[in-house]
Protein backbone atom coordinates (compact mmCIF):
# COMPACT_ATOMS: atom_id res chain seq x y z
CA UNK A 1 0.00 0.00 0.00
CA UNK A 2 1.20 3.54 -0.76
CA UNK A 3 1.32 5.58 2.44
CA UNK A 4 1.15 9.36 2.16
CA UNK A 5 0.81 10.02 5.89
CA UNK A 6 3.33 12.20 7.69
CA UNK A 7 4.64 10.68 10.94
CA UNK A 8 3.31 12.51 14.00
CA UNK A 9 6.78 13.61 15.12
CA UNK A 10 7.57 15.07 11.71
CA UNK A 11 4.18 16.82 11.54
CA UNK A 12 4.83 18.37 14.95
CA UNK A 13 8.24 19.62 13.82
CA UNK A 14 6.73 20.98 10.59
CA UNK A 15 4.21 22.97 12.60
CA UNK A 16 6.94 24.22 14.93
CA UNK A 17 9.01 25.42 11.98
CA UNK A 18 6.04 27.17 10.39
CA UNK A 19 5.17 28.92 13.64
CA UNK A 20 8.78 29.94 14.18
CA UNK A 21 8.86 31.51 10.71
CA UNK A 22 5.55 33.31 11.28
CA UNK A 23 6.42 34.61 14.74
CA UNK A 24 10.14 35.34 14.49
CA UNK A 25 11.08 35.69 10.79
CA UNK A 26 8.14 37.28 8.96
CA UNK A 27 8.55 40.58 10.89
CA UNK A 28 11.97 41.00 9.24
CA UNK A 29 10.40 41.13 5.76
CA UNK A 30 10.07 44.91 6.24
CA UNK A 31 13.62 45.29 7.54
CA UNK A 32 15.64 47.79 5.45
CA UNK A 33 18.49 45.27 5.46
CA UNK A 34 16.42 43.23 2.99
CA UNK A 35 17.78 45.16 0.04
CA UNK A 36 17.34 45.07 -3.73
CA UNK A 37 20.33 42.68 -3.72
CA UNK A 38 18.86 40.43 -1.05
CA UNK A 39 19.43 40.30 2.71
CA UNK A 40 22.65 41.77 4.03
CA UNK A 41 24.99 39.48 5.88
CA UNK A 42 24.20 41.39 9.07
CA UNK A 43 20.53 40.49 8.68
CA UNK A 44 21.43 36.90 7.86
CA UNK A 45 23.49 36.57 11.03
CA UNK A 46 20.64 37.93 13.15
CA UNK A 47 18.19 35.48 11.61
CA UNK A 48 20.63 32.58 12.03
CA UNK A 49 20.90 33.29 15.75
CA UNK A 50 17.10 33.17 16.07
CA UNK A 51 17.08 29.74 14.46
CA UNK A 52 20.02 28.60 16.57
CA UNK A 53 18.14 29.55 19.73
CA UNK A 54 15.24 27.34 18.62
CA UNK A 55 17.57 24.46 17.64
CA UNK A 56 16.41 24.82 14.03
CA UNK A 57 19.77 25.65 12.46
CA UNK A 58 21.08 23.42 9.64
CA UNK A 59 18.83 20.53 10.64
CA UNK A 60 19.47 18.88 7.26
CA UNK A 61 23.19 18.29 7.90
CA UNK A 62 24.39 14.72 8.56
CA UNK A 63 24.24 13.70 12.22
CA UNK A 64 28.02 13.18 12.23
CA UNK A 65 28.38 16.88 11.35
CA UNK A 66 25.95 18.17 13.94
CA UNK A 67 22.62 18.03 12.07
CA UNK A 68 19.68 15.68 12.28
CA UNK A 69 20.42 13.80 9.08
CA UNK A 70 16.99 14.42 7.57
CA UNK A 71 15.88 12.15 4.76
CA UNK A 72 14.90 13.79 1.48
CA UNK A 73 11.19 13.35 2.27
CA UNK A 74 11.71 14.86 5.72
CA UNK A 75 13.51 17.78 4.12
CA UNK A 76 10.55 18.28 1.78
CA UNK A 77 8.18 18.65 4.73
CA UNK A 78 10.45 20.92 6.79
CA UNK A 79 11.67 23.10 3.90
CA UNK A 80 8.12 23.72 2.74
CA UNK A 81 7.31 25.02 6.21
CA UNK A 82 10.48 27.14 6.26
CA UNK A 83 9.62 28.62 2.85
CA UNK A 84 6.55 30.41 4.23
CA UNK A 85 8.90 33.40 4.24
CA UNK A 86 11.75 33.77 1.76
CA UNK A 87 13.83 34.62 4.84
CA UNK A 88 12.92 31.35 6.57
CA UNK A 89 15.45 29.14 4.77
CA UNK A 90 18.13 31.81 5.28
CA UNK A 91 17.48 31.79 9.01
CA UNK A 92 17.55 27.98 9.18
CA UNK A 93 20.66 27.77 6.97
CA UNK A 94 18.94 25.64 4.36
CA UNK A 95 18.85 28.20 1.56
CA UNK A 96 20.73 28.07 -1.73
CA UNK A 97 23.58 28.05 -2.46
CA UNK A 98 24.78 27.01 1.00
CA UNK A 99 22.41 24.07 1.32
CA UNK A 100 23.59 22.48 -1.93
CA UNK A 101 27.23 23.28 -1.21
CA UNK A 102 27.01 21.68 2.21
CA UNK A 103 25.56 18.55 0.62
CA UNK A 104 28.34 18.40 -1.96
CA UNK A 105 31.15 19.01 0.53
CA UNK A 106 29.77 16.40 2.92
CA UNK A 107 30.06 13.85 0.09
CA UNK A 108 33.35 14.87 -1.57
CA UNK A 109 35.56 16.91 0.78
CA UNK A 110 38.36 15.27 2.77
CA UNK A 111 38.52 15.67 6.55
CA UNK A 112 40.84 18.66 6.47
CA UNK A 113 38.55 20.42 3.99
CA UNK A 114 35.48 19.52 6.07
CA UNK A 115 37.01 21.09 9.18
CA UNK A 116 38.25 24.22 7.42
CA UNK A 117 35.54 24.95 4.88
CA UNK A 118 32.38 22.96 5.63
CA UNK A 119 31.91 23.14 9.39
CA UNK A 120 31.88 26.97 9.56
CA UNK A 121 29.09 26.94 6.95
CA UNK A 122 27.13 24.24 8.79
CA UNK A 123 27.49 26.25 12.01
CA UNK A 124 26.13 29.36 10.29
CA UNK A 125 29.30 31.36 10.80
CA UNK A 126 30.14 31.84 7.13
CA UNK A 127 28.61 31.52 3.66
CA UNK A 128 29.68 29.64 0.55
CA UNK A 129 29.50 30.00 -3.22
CA UNK A 130 29.52 27.64 -6.18
CA UNK A 131 31.33 29.46 -8.99
CA UNK A 132 30.47 27.79 -12.29
CA UNK A 133 28.34 30.03 -14.53
CA UNK A 134 30.18 32.20 -17.07
CA UNK A 135 29.14 35.09 -19.35
CA UNK A 136 30.31 33.33 -22.52
CA UNK A 137 30.99 29.82 -21.27
CA UNK A 138 29.48 27.41 -18.77
CA UNK A 139 25.80 27.83 -17.94
CA UNK A 140 23.03 25.48 -18.94
CA UNK A 141 25.77 23.59 -20.77
CA UNK A 142 28.65 23.24 -18.26
CA UNK A 143 30.73 21.54 -20.95
CA UNK A 144 31.38 25.04 -22.34
CA UNK A 145 33.52 25.80 -19.30
CA UNK A 146 36.05 28.49 -20.25
CA UNK A 147 37.77 29.25 -16.93
CA UNK A 148 41.14 27.49 -17.00
CA UNK A 149 43.43 26.09 -14.33
CA UNK A 150 47.08 25.38 -15.10
CA UNK A 151 48.96 22.95 -12.82
CA UNK A 152 52.75 22.93 -12.49
CA UNK A 153 52.98 19.97 -10.15
CA UNK A 154 52.68 22.03 -6.98
CA UNK A 155 50.21 24.87 -7.58
CA UNK A 156 47.20 25.68 -9.75
CA UNK A 157 46.86 29.04 -11.49
CA UNK A 158 43.24 29.88 -12.29
CA UNK A 159 42.10 32.51 -14.81
CA UNK A 160 38.60 33.24 -16.01
CA UNK A 161 35.41 35.20 -15.46
CA UNK A 162 32.16 34.12 -13.81
CA UNK A 163 28.82 35.75 -13.30
CA UNK A 164 25.51 35.11 -11.52
CA UNK A 165 27.64 33.84 -8.63
CA UNK A 166 25.13 33.88 -5.80
CA UNK A 167 26.37 35.37 -2.54
CA UNK A 168 29.86 36.16 -3.81
CA UNK A 169 30.22 39.32 -1.73
CA UNK A 170 31.38 38.27 1.72
CA UNK A 171 31.37 34.50 1.19
CA UNK A 172 34.29 32.70 2.82
CA UNK A 173 34.00 29.16 1.37
CA UNK A 174 34.45 29.07 -2.40
CA UNK A 175 33.89 26.09 -4.69
CA UNK A 176 35.30 26.99 -8.11
CA UNK A 177 34.84 25.03 -11.34
CA UNK A 178 37.61 25.37 -13.91
CA UNK A 179 38.91 23.33 -16.80
CA UNK A 180 42.24 21.79 -15.83
CA UNK A 181 44.64 22.14 -18.74
CA UNK A 182 46.59 19.15 -20.03
CA UNK A 183 49.57 18.43 -17.75
CA UNK A 184 51.80 15.46 -16.86
CA UNK A 185 50.60 15.27 -13.26
CA UNK A 186 46.78 15.06 -13.14
CA UNK A 187 43.88 14.23 -15.48
CA UNK A 188 42.67 17.22 -17.46
CA UNK A 189 39.12 18.46 -17.75
CA UNK A 190 36.48 20.15 -15.58
CA UNK A 191 37.71 20.18 -11.98
CA UNK A 192 36.50 21.58 -8.65
CA UNK A 193 38.68 23.63 -6.31
CA UNK A 194 38.04 24.72 -2.74
CA UNK A 195 39.47 27.93 -1.31
CA UNK A 196 38.94 30.95 0.92
CA UNK A 197 37.05 33.89 -0.53
CA UNK A 198 39.60 36.48 0.46
CA UNK A 199 42.41 35.02 -1.65
CA UNK A 200 44.40 37.41 -3.87
CA UNK A 201 43.27 36.75 -7.41
CA UNK A 202 39.53 36.58 -6.61
CA UNK A 203 38.20 39.91 -7.88
CA UNK A 204 34.53 40.71 -7.34
CA UNK A 205 33.79 43.20 -10.10
CA UNK A 206 30.23 44.08 -9.18
CA UNK A 207 26.86 42.87 -7.95
CA UNK A 208 24.33 42.38 -10.71
CA UNK A 209 20.89 43.98 -10.62
CA UNK A 210 18.36 41.13 -10.84
CA UNK A 211 14.62 40.78 -10.31
CA UNK A 212 15.00 38.41 -7.35
CA UNK A 213 16.12 39.45 -3.88
CA UNK A 214 15.95 36.36 -1.73
CA UNK A 215 19.65 35.41 -1.64
CA UNK A 216 22.19 36.97 0.68
CA UNK A 217 24.33 39.57 -1.14
CA UNK A 218 22.68 38.93 -4.51
CA UNK A 219 24.58 37.65 -7.56
CA UNK A 220 28.10 38.74 -8.39
CA UNK A 221 30.38 39.08 -11.39
CA UNK A 222 33.76 37.60 -10.47
CA UNK A 223 37.14 37.49 -12.18
CA UNK A 224 39.92 35.05 -11.36
CA UNK A 225 43.14 36.91 -12.08
CA UNK A 226 46.08 34.50 -11.73
CA UNK A 227 44.46 32.95 -8.66
CA UNK A 228 47.14 30.73 -7.09
CA UNK A 229 45.90 27.61 -5.32
CA UNK A 230 47.93 24.83 -3.67
CA UNK A 231 47.45 21.18 -4.59
CA UNK A 232 45.41 20.76 -1.40
CA UNK A 233 42.74 23.02 -2.94
CA UNK A 234 41.68 20.18 -5.25
CA UNK A 235 38.15 19.07 -4.32
CA UNK A 236 37.70 15.40 -5.04
CA UNK A 237 39.43 14.04 -8.15
CA UNK A 238 40.75 16.09 -11.05
CA UNK A 239 38.57 16.02 -14.15
CA UNK A 240 35.43 14.94 -12.26
CA UNK A 241 33.67 18.29 -11.75
CA UNK A 242 30.68 17.51 -13.95
CA UNK A 243 30.03 14.26 -12.09
CA UNK A 244 30.26 16.06 -8.75
CA UNK A 245 27.99 18.84 -10.02
CA UNK A 246 25.34 16.25 -10.85
CA UNK A 247 25.72 14.84 -7.37
CA UNK A 248 24.84 18.28 -6.04
CA UNK A 249 22.25 19.35 -8.59
CA UNK A 250 19.66 16.57 -8.36
CA UNK A 251 18.93 17.17 -4.66
CA UNK A 252 19.36 20.95 -5.08
CA UNK A 253 16.66 21.05 -7.76
CA UNK A 254 14.27 19.47 -5.31
CA UNK A 255 15.16 21.67 -2.35
CA UNK A 256 14.46 24.72 -4.50
CA UNK A 257 11.03 23.22 -5.23
CA UNK A 258 10.39 22.52 -1.54
CA UNK A 259 11.18 26.05 -0.40
CA UNK A 260 9.22 27.74 -3.17
CA UNK A 261 6.22 25.53 -2.52
CA UNK A 262 6.07 27.10 0.93
CA UNK A 263 6.27 30.60 -0.57
CA UNK A 264 3.49 29.80 -3.04
CA UNK A 265 1.33 28.56 -0.17
CA UNK A 266 1.91 31.89 1.56
CA UNK A 267 0.81 33.79 -1.54
CA UNK A 268 -2.28 31.59 -1.85
CA UNK A 269 -3.21 32.20 1.80
CA UNK A 270 -2.99 35.97 1.28
CA UNK A 271 -5.08 35.77 -1.89
CA UNK A 272 -7.72 33.65 -0.13
CA UNK A 273 -8.01 36.10 2.75
CA UNK A 274 -8.35 38.98 0.28
CA UNK A 275 -11.01 37.09 -1.68
CA UNK A 276 -13.00 36.61 1.52
CA UNK A 277 -12.96 40.25 2.57
CA UNK A 278 -12.76 42.36 -0.60
CA UNK A 279 -16.17 43.04 -2.13
CA UNK A 280 -17.19 43.92 -5.68
CA UNK A 281 -20.55 43.93 -7.41
CA UNK A 282 -22.43 43.20 -4.23
CA UNK A 283 -20.48 40.30 -2.73
CA UNK A 284 -16.99 39.10 -1.72
CA UNK A 285 -14.88 38.63 -4.82
CA UNK A 286 -14.23 35.01 -3.84
CA UNK A 287 -17.87 34.29 -4.58
CA UNK A 288 -17.38 35.35 -8.19
CA UNK A 289 -16.60 32.36 -10.37
CA UNK A 290 -13.60 33.99 -12.05
CA UNK A 291 -11.82 34.44 -8.73
CA UNK A 292 -12.88 31.16 -7.13
CA UNK A 293 -11.67 29.23 -10.17
CA UNK A 294 -8.23 30.87 -9.94
CA UNK A 295 -7.96 29.92 -6.28
CA UNK A 296 -9.13 26.40 -7.10
CA UNK A 297 -6.50 26.09 -9.84
CA UNK A 298 -3.91 27.19 -7.31
CA UNK A 299 -4.99 24.58 -4.80
CA UNK A 300 -4.81 21.86 -7.43
CA UNK A 301 -1.34 22.99 -8.50
CA UNK A 302 -0.02 23.14 -4.94
CA UNK A 303 -1.24 19.62 -4.28
CA UNK A 304 0.23 18.21 -7.48
CA UNK A 305 3.56 19.97 -6.91
CA UNK A 306 3.81 18.54 -3.41
CA UNK A 307 3.18 15.00 -4.63
CA UNK A 308 5.71 15.39 -7.45
CA UNK A 309 8.37 16.57 -4.99
CA UNK A 310 7.60 13.82 -2.50
CA UNK A 311 7.84 11.11 -5.15
CA UNK A 312 11.29 12.19 -6.34
CA UNK A 313 12.43 12.52 -2.72
CA UNK A 314 11.12 9.06 -1.91
CA UNK A 315 13.09 7.59 -4.81
CA UNK A 316 16.30 9.21 -3.57
CA UNK A 317 15.62 7.90 -0.08
CA UNK A 318 15.47 4.42 -1.66
CA UNK A 319 19.01 4.96 -2.94
CA UNK A 320 18.14 5.95 -6.51
CA UNK A 321 19.76 8.95 -8.23
CA UNK A 322 16.35 10.12 -9.48
CA UNK A 323 17.86 12.49 -12.05
CA UNK A 324 14.94 11.93 -14.41
CA UNK A 325 12.36 12.45 -11.68
CA UNK A 326 14.14 15.48 -10.25
CA UNK A 327 14.17 17.04 -13.73
CA UNK A 328 10.45 16.37 -14.01
CA UNK A 329 9.90 17.94 -10.60
CA UNK A 330 12.03 21.02 -11.30
CA UNK A 331 10.45 21.76 -14.67
CA UNK A 332 6.87 21.09 -13.57
CA UNK A 333 6.99 22.66 -10.11
CA UNK A 334 8.79 25.84 -11.17
CA UNK A 335 6.29 26.46 -13.97
CA UNK A 336 3.21 25.65 -11.90
CA UNK A 337 4.24 27.65 -8.85
CA UNK A 338 4.91 30.67 -11.05
CA UNK A 339 1.34 30.34 -12.34
CA UNK A 340 0.13 30.15 -8.74
CA UNK A 341 1.96 33.36 -7.86
CA UNK A 342 0.67 35.06 -11.01
CA UNK A 343 -2.94 34.14 -10.20
CA UNK A 344 -2.45 35.45 -6.65
CA UNK A 345 -1.34 38.80 -8.05
CA UNK A 346 -4.44 38.81 -10.24
CA UNK A 347 -6.77 38.04 -7.34
CA UNK A 348 -5.23 40.83 -5.27
CA UNK A 349 -5.77 43.33 -8.06
CA UNK A 350 -4.01 46.66 -7.62
CA UNK A 351 -2.33 45.78 -4.33
CA UNK A 352 -0.95 42.65 -5.99
CA UNK A 353 1.59 44.72 -7.90
CA UNK A 354 2.54 46.75 -4.82
CA UNK A 355 4.55 45.92 -1.73
CA UNK A 356 1.46 46.09 0.47
CA UNK A 357 1.83 42.31 0.67
CA UNK A 358 4.77 39.96 0.02
CA UNK A 359 2.99 38.46 -2.99
CA UNK A 360 4.66 40.89 -5.39
CA UNK A 361 8.10 39.88 -4.10
CA UNK A 362 7.21 36.18 -4.23
CA UNK A 363 6.02 36.64 -7.82
CA UNK A 364 9.31 38.20 -8.93
CA UNK A 365 11.40 35.65 -7.08
CA UNK A 366 9.28 32.83 -8.46
CA UNK A 367 10.01 34.01 -11.99
CA UNK A 368 13.71 33.68 -11.26
CA UNK A 369 13.12 30.21 -9.76
CA UNK A 370 12.20 28.98 -13.24
CA UNK A 371 15.87 29.48 -14.16
CA UNK A 372 17.62 28.28 -10.99
CA UNK A 373 19.60 25.04 -11.39
CA UNK A 374 18.73 24.82 -15.07
CA UNK A 375 15.87 26.42 -17.02
CA UNK A 376 12.77 24.40 -17.80
CA UNK A 377 13.87 23.82 -21.38
CA UNK A 378 17.10 22.11 -20.31
CA UNK A 379 15.22 19.75 -18.03
CA UNK A 380 12.62 19.00 -20.69
CA UNK A 381 15.44 18.27 -23.14
CA UNK A 382 16.91 15.78 -20.67
CA UNK A 383 13.48 14.25 -20.04
CA UNK A 384 12.89 13.90 -23.78
CA UNK A 385 16.25 12.20 -24.34
CA UNK A 386 15.52 9.78 -21.53
CA UNK A 387 12.10 8.69 -22.79
CA UNK A 388 13.31 8.36 -26.40
CA UNK A 389 16.21 6.07 -25.63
Amino acid sequence: MIDFSIPAELATERDRVRQFVIDKIVPFERDPRLTAHGPTDELRQELVELARAEKLLTVQAPEALGGRGLSHVEQAVIYEAAGWSTLGPIAMNCAAPDEGNMFLLSKVANQEQVDRYLMPVINGHQRSVFAMTEPEGAGSDPAQLATEAVFDGENFTVNGRKWLITGANGAKTWIIMARLAANPHLPEGPTLFLTDGDQPGIVIERTMNTMDRNYVAGHGVVRFDNLMLPKSALLGEAGQALRYAQLRLAPARLTHCMRWLGAAERAQSIAIQHARTRTAFGKPIGEHEGVSFMLADNEIALHQCRLTIWHACWLMDQGEKARHESSIAKSYVSEELFKVADRCVQVLGGIGISDETVVEMIFRDMRAFRLYDGPTEVHKYAIGRKILR
